[in-house]
């Protein structure tokens, strides 16, 4: 099979693409996954310059969302997949693997695809997409009638985060970096958008809920627009606690958990057309170097999801 690999930590360049043996599950709870198209994120680029924080070694495989056909189901593996089913989900708890044209991946972080998304369309979901749920919902518990600001709401993860904010009934208002993104992130739900100073004054206090999806030195100016008792919630930095205890307000940071169940819940609102895919390019898989390109913005990133097809 074909992979896309590493050898060494570093840029695009680093990245090699070999002929290997496919993969067989080696542990309980594993299955082979025949890939028809493999996510490209940001977190695929921290794992390529050694930034990721993992306990990895090289050479590895890149790739941590896959959607495709499963392949091999081992005696010991989860009941609910069997060999042909078309599944969508992250590889395993190292986020690595999934460039290639087969990956052992772990069945508890694969669910069925929704029958509705081609293999393309699925694979640009599964971290993004648990990521928006799980701040949302899980860390955020946001309720119906909450106002909730989406730093980064044209991104990957706040469109998904706006949207599921939009279907428990919240109003959303959005971030905004591009004036160009506007229509859209109006046609996902946004309400109002924050574009300067004035708007960040404005609407001071105004959320029961604050999601981060951008953080650094950003993150700080997100602080006064929660209300005190409201929550801010980020999956890229940890919050600045002492600002946090002096503006009355809680905090939460976490690193996204790929589960079935969570990706079922995601399944249902693709079904039920409250969740919708943004591709922005999909690319051969001999591509990969220009797709890593655009993630270092070396190439223009475009609107939308990078996906790497391997049919």
């Amino acid at each position: 099979m074909r992979a896309a690999r590493i050898h060494a930590y570093g840029p695009p360049a680093s990245i090699v693409l070999e002929n290997l043996d496919a993969p067989k599950p080696g542990g309980a709870g594993e299955v082979t996954v025949r890939v028809s198209a493999a996510g490209v994120g940001n977190w695929d680029a921290l794992i390529r310059t050694g930034r990721s924080g993992l306990a990895l070694s090289l050479p590895l495989t890149l790739g941590a969302e896959v959607a495709g056909v499963i392949e091999s189901v081992p005696a010991t593996s989860a009941a609910h997949l069997i060999p042909g089913d078309a599944v969508y989900g992250s590889t395993n708890s190292l986020f690595i693997g999934g460039y290639a044209q087969y990956a052992t991946c772990s069945a508890d972080m694969l669910a069925r695809k929704p029958r509705q998304l081609s293999s393309v369309e699925a694979a640009s979901l599964p971290v993004a997409a648990v990521t928006a749920w799980q701040m949302v919902i899980e860390h955020a518990r946001l309720a119906a009638g909450q106002t909730v600001v989406v730093h980064g709401a044209a991104g990957n993860v706040g469109a998904l985060a706006t949207q599921i904010a939009r279907s428990r009934g919240a109003r959303v208002i959005g971030t905004i970096h591009r004036e160009d993104d506007a229509k859209e992130l109006r046609a996902l739900g946004v309400t109002e958008l924050l574009r300067n100073e004035a708007d960040f004054a404005r609407l001071a206090r105004a959320a029961d809920v604050v999601i981060d999806t951008v953080g650094g030195r950003s993150q700080t100016s997100l602080v006064p627009l929660v209300k005190p008792a409201g929550i801010l919630v980020s999956s890229v930095s940890q919050p600045d606690a002492a600002l946090a205890a002096s503006a009355q307000i809680r905090t939460d940071y976490f690193i996204a958990r790929v589960s079935t169940a969570v990706l079922g819940e995601i399944s249902k609102l693709v079904e039920a057309g409250a969740v919708q895919t943004r591709i922005g390019v999909q690319m051969p898989l001999d591509e990969v170097r220009l797709a890593h390109q655009m993630l270092d913005g070396v190439l223009r990133r475009p609107r939308g999801k990078i996906v790497l097809t391997l049919d």
